[in-house]
């Protein structure tokens, strides 16, 4: 219920000249955004709900770029007179500081808003003099014992969205729509005063204990000289981190915290009077590798000196880092992704804090750092069953997690308080030659690697895939300067290891996932992931692998690729090779849907930047192990054959033939006119949210099972969802194409604001198209797991339907961390999809 007791019990209204208010009584739909300027900048924004305005705290302000999520800390309603209220609030009263109306205007919820506000999701439309356009607040779960109530705050994608390229509307429109003037003129018209100090001096200012934003006003900084166990120390230039132990699963138990592993580059902040250095495992200084601006975000930090443990990651676009993408925006010369995460605190204004207990050391660290999702976050924790932790990162293709002794001091070296646990086979390898690409002349096919024994450095295979055309290229320009006429290798190649091969002085260090390792301790699917720098070769060794029963299932290919280091995805590095080896490790799982049907494909000779074409029926040169079948519907005789493959060499030979889509249809080969499999392809509008696709595939599912059908869920790869129910072949084409338009059209007559089954574009912004045509005879949907040709090498994913959520997007899953999602899953999530099969029923049952 909307009441304003907590506005007015924070404020002292002798002192402030905010309003008092009152909640109104008729219902209005006004909005407003504050740009505030208390310990830290933030802005307000306040929606008119149930006569009051509800408020949320945006801690880095709305952003127009739809990728762009802004945390939105909910705070204490507000009264109706607020949205008049710019001026100065006394430092030392709650939220001190500068106000000014950044924009204001109406807003017009999408759904129910009291549903929405309820269920923690509101959608909606905004009419303002900076902001338009389709919104989003969505609720974020909390951890237990949490305070704040965080939110997040999404620009819908719409005309009025913007690129990352674009400029910041923040910056380009700074002032009041009232008045026209900034903050730095309304902070200057009256002096500071407390009613509680009176005026206010530059170190009472200092010492004042109000928090960065609303939320949690009483929060105060860190200050170690009154914390039990902090020492006077100066501060050293360097201290040796501590290192983590590999183990195979989590340690379980009270004692230990449980945080996501991040998979980017060790860091330690150095900050002293304003100056930063950032601090390689090893010592060295990389602060001018990744620009100012990660810097200016340490050097806000309200600290005099400080050292910080984190890592400097970046982030893909589903919010998980990514090495990978670290390596290729470092390659280019890009740094405006850098995030860094601090996961622990060292010293801190002339205190040595390690012999602290760390979850002492991490609260001090999270009231330095706070909530914030900008380039300086702090790295929660987890204090839940470690492997449950564990398999849902490894769930959601994350590197692992790292487990902590909560009470445990800070020891630099290799520590077994520290313990970390990988959802797939990965460690660093030194490079000890090359071998050059076979379609480029400066840039690398393969690399060879090996790990150190005893000074001997052994020989443990190649890694041909995950390397970007900039890697490849800038990998290939460092190694060809290293060139050595020897093998540095301890054991002499074998003619086949040897092939091609160019040596080099074994200095660098590649980052390297794989699925296991074969019986003669050689990698097997292998995929580069990046160099690592900041650690010295000479420290390589073999890491023990993770006991992983499944990981030696994925069957052998015997079909010989022709060019296997030809990039398909440029941007993600996946080679024909890796889509080979991609294949053959999620074979047992994809193979019930595609086997035995005519099959519809998208060839890529070029790989995705190049000419693209659908192709149903057989070419010149195709592979042995493709089947060549023939329509019995077919007049002509001289028509050529379709496409259909009986086994994993048959796949790969379509990978030989540069097929990148592969989309199957509905029927088999067995039984042509009959169909076992419906499809209804939810394709999103522009302006659609990722959570109305979401519960448009649960109305589908709703219906499907209402009609006596199971429904299964995968993400398209590309922009929605597909619900899929599997069939007893026993109707036929037509029947079920009449079946599924019914449930099509009834979804459009029942919310025409939300879905269409009609295909024109021009009817489908801000709506989703319920496409049912692709259950008739001869149409095609994409196959589960089939790769697409678009950046990022997305696969369509079967899930769960537990699993549906913001965190996963339609191209979350790709070619390279499918695997570890496998390798994770207890259960296939379709396990039971053909047994599940049901007849479709009578007509008259089908009407809703």
């Amino acid at each position: 219920m909307a009441t304003l007791d907590t506005y007015r019990q924070k404020r002292n209204f002798k002192s402030t000249t905010e309003p008092k208010g009152r909640k109104a009584r008729k219902a209005g739909n006004a909005f407003v955004i504050q740009k505030h300027d208390a310990t830290r900048l933030h802005y307000d924004l306040r929606l008119e709900m149930d006569g009051v305005m509800k408020s949320w705290a945006v801690t880095r302000g709305p952003s127009l770029v739809p990728t762009e999520k802004r945390l939105a800390v909910h705070v204490e309603d507000h009264p109706l007179e607020y949205n008049a209220f710019e001026g100065t609030i006394p430092k030392g009263e709650y939220g001190g500081g500068t106000v000014i109306i950044w924009d204001r205007g109406t807003w017009t919820p999408v759904h129910d808003p009291e549903k929405g506000y309820a269920k923690g999701h509101l959608e909606f439309e905004l009419k303002g003099e900076k902001l338009s356009g389709h919104w989003h607040l969505v609720k974020m779960h909390g951890k237990p014992g949490e305070k704040r109530e965080n939110w997040l705050l999404i620009k819908g994608e719409d005309d009025a969205a913007r690129t990352p390229d674009q400029p910041d509307i923040l910056k380009e429109r700074p002032e009041s729509v009232k008045t026209g003037r900034d903050i730095k003129d309304v902070a200057g018209e009256a002096p500071g005063w407390s009613s509680k100090t009176g005026k206010i001096t530059k170190s009472a200012a200092r010492k004042s204990s109000k928090s960065p934003i609303e939320p949690e006003p009483e929060t105060t900084l860190p200050d170690p000289a009154c914390v039990k166990g902090a020492r006077k120390a100066a501060l050293p230039d360097f201290v040796e981190p501590t290192l983590a132990t590999l183990m195979a699963a989590p340690p379980q138990g009270e004692r230990w915290l449980h945080e996501i592993k991040f998979d980017g580059y060790r860091l330690q902040a150095r900050i002293e009077a304003g100056r930063v250095k950032l601090l390689t495992r090893s010592g060295h200084d990389w602060t001018k590798k990744f620009g100012k601006d990660v810097v200016s975000a340490l050097q806000s930090l309200p600290l005099g000196s400080g050292l910080i443990d984190g890592e400097l990651v970046v982030e893909n676009g589903a919010g998980a880092s990514d090495f990978s993408a670290l390596q290729a925006d470092l390659s280019e010369g890009r740094m405006d992704r850098f995030v860094f995460y601090a996961f622990d605190v060292l010293f801190l204004d002339g205190h040595d804090l390690r012999a602290l207990p760390l979850i002492e050391r991490k609260a001090m660290l999270e009231q330095l750092i706070g909530a914030g999702q900008g380039l300086l976050r702090f790295s929660g924790h987890f204090e839940e069953n470690g492997g449950l932790v564990l398999r849902h990162a490894c769930r959601l293709s994350l590197e692992g997690v790292i487990s902590k002794l909560r009470d445990a001091p800070y020891r630099s070296g290799r520590s077994k308080g520290w313990i970390k646990s990988k959802c797939s086979a990965r460690q660093e390898f030194v490079i000890g030659g090359y071998v050059p690409s076979s379609t480029s002349r400066q840039a690398i096919g393969s690399l060879v690697l090996g790990v150190y024994d005893e000074g001997r450095l052994d020989y443990v295979g190649r890694v041909g895939t995950g390397f970007s055309a900039t890697v490849a290229a800038d990998v290939f320009k460092r190694l060809n300067r290293q060139r050595v006429s020897e093998s540095p290798f301890a054991e002499k190649l074998t003619a086949e290891q040897a092939r091609q091969v160019r040596y080099v002085r074994p200095e660098l260090v590649a980052e390297v996932e794989f699925r296991a390792w074969t019986a003669d301790g050689h990698l097997r699917h292998a995929a580069f992931r990046g160099l690592r720098e900041d650690k010295p070769a000479s420290e390589i060794v073999r890491e023990v692998p993770k006991a992983k029963s499944d990981m030696a299932k994925a069957p052998r290919r015997t079909v010989t690729l022709t060019h296997p280091d030809r990039v398909y995805w440029p941007d993600a590095g996946v080679t024909k090779e890796g889509l080979a080896d991609y294949y053959a490790e999620v074979w047992r799982f994809m193979a019930p849907y595609i086997v035995g049907r005519p099959l519809a494909l998208l060839r890529c000779p070029s790989g995705i930047t190049g000419e693209k074409f659908f192709q149903k029926h057989a070419w010149k040169g195709l592979n042995k192990h493709i089947v060549l079948v023939n329509d019995p519907k077919e007049k002509d005789k001289d028509a050529a054959p379709l496409i259909a493959i009986n086994d994993l060499d048959g796949l790969i030979g379509l990978v030989q033939s540069a097929v990148l889509e592969i989309h199957p249809w509905g029927s088999t080969i067995a039984n042509w006119e009959q169909p076992d499999t419906i499809n209804m392809d939810l394709d999103p509008g522009d302006g659609v949210g990722w959570e109305a696709i979401i519960a448009a595939a649960e109305e589908v599912r709703q219906r499907l099972t209402d009609a006596g059908l199971a429904a299964f869920v995968k993400t398209s790869g590309g922009k929605g969802l597909h619900v899929v129910a599997p069939l007893k072949p026993k109707a036929k084409w037509p029947e079920v194409k009449a079946f599924t338009k019914a449930i099509a059209d009834s979804m459009a007559s029942d919310s025409p604001d939300h879905y269409v089954s009609t295909i024109t574009k021009s009817k489908r912004r801000g709506k989703i198209l319920i496409d049912y045509l692709r259950n008739q005879r001869g149409m095609t949907a994409v196959a589960p797991y089939s790769t697409r040709a678009r950046p990022g090498a997305a696969v369509s994913m079967p899930l769960a339907w537990d699993e549906l959520s913001p965190a996963i997007g339609p191209d979350y899953f790709t070619v390279l961390n499918t695997p570890t999602r496998l390798a994770a899953l207890k259960s296939d999530p379709w396990s039971d999809f053909h047994t599940a099969a049901k007849p479709l029923a009578p007509p008259k049952r089908q009407a809703r």
